[in-house]
């Protein structure tokens, strides 16, 4: 492991919404940090069209406050602080002091290596149970979408390059699903990810996210970007999932000398055209990460 130099420029990108109550403290906590490991830094606090005195509050605890005229959403804030970032490294965490500014310095040590580090969260973070047990399952699903073992799909404690931020910034949702995006992201397109063990509290006030409603939205994520970029570990199991049983079905019934159904026929049908669907979209995927390179 080669740490990254220090006079490198980092940029800290906290989306904000309502946190009055914290943001100063979580401001102040990464500048102490930061200027005691001898950064060069920029915090940028994206105010998500806040109503209450978050902007206030960052300004006065030393950070540089970006506005957003309305609540758009903790992807759009990432999104608007990724483009205004200076930093080479740039680092993203909650505002609602969830996280260890800490934990910044062992996410930087594994740059220039990684190109992003990710804080997964330990048995010992102070989760809810319905949560921990979602999470898993993403995990799982990820895990299967970009073939390496994914440790925590949905945690908002990560650090990245700034060039590959920037990058592939156009692709994150504008709601909470932008970590399981970046993610999905960069494994498939074949940069290195890290992951390293963090303990997250709890958050300070009223979560803002809805566990059905955002649940679905992370399971859509995954499928929509895991088609994106990894189409045939996507479309080949549907493919043999719809294909199957009207495959044996059909023997069975030769085998017994009756003729064909309709069900069978749409059955096999469709999983062929799955199947092609899989193989095409494996091939535009390719052509257009080479076009990327």
């Amino acid at each position: 492991m080669c740490p990254i130099n220090h006079s490198d420029y980092i940029s800290v990108i906290l989306p904000a919404y309502n946190e009055e109550n914290v943001i100063g403290k979580v401001v102040s906590g990464v500048i102490e940090i930061l200027e005691h490991e001898g950064y060069k830094y920029e915090i940028l606090v994206i105010d998500d069209g806040s109503v209450d005195n978050t902007a206030d509050v960052a300004t006065k605890a030393g950070a540089d406050v970006l506005h957003r005229p309305y609540n758009m959403g903790n992807g759009a804030a990432v999104k608007h602080g990724i483009r205004n970032a200076k930093g080479k490294y740039l680092v993203m965490l909650d505002a609602d002091g969830q996280h260890d500014p800490h934990d910044i310095p062992r996410m930087l040590n594994y740059f220039p290596e990684y190109d992003m580090v990710v804080g997964a969260r330990s048995r010992e973070s102070e989760g809810e149970i319905h949560r921990n047990l979602a999470n898993t399952l993403y995990n799982l699903l990820a895990s299967y979408v970009v073939g390496h073992q994914v440790e925590d799909l949905t945690s908002g404690f990560r650090a990245i390059k700034g060039s590959l931020a920037k990058r592939i910034a156009y692709l994150f949702p504008n709601g909470y699903s932008y970590p399981s995006t970046s993610t999905i992201i960069v494994f498939r397109m074949g940069y290195g990810v890290k992951y390293i063990p963090i303990i997250a509290k709890t958050r300070i006030g009223i979560s803002k996210i809805k566990m059905l409603r955002d649940g679905f939205r992370f399971l859509l994520i995954i499928i929509r970007i895991g088609i994106f970029f990894a189409p045939s570990r996507i479309f080949i199991p549907t493919a043999t999932l719809v294909f199957t049983p009207g495959f044996i079905y059909a023997i069975y019934r030769l085998i017994v000398g009756k003729a064909w159904t309709l069900p069978i026929v749409i059955s096999i049908t469709g999983g062929l055209l799955f199947f092609m669907l899989g193989l095409i979209s494996e091939q535009i995927s390719m052509l257009r990460r080479d076009r990327s390179e």
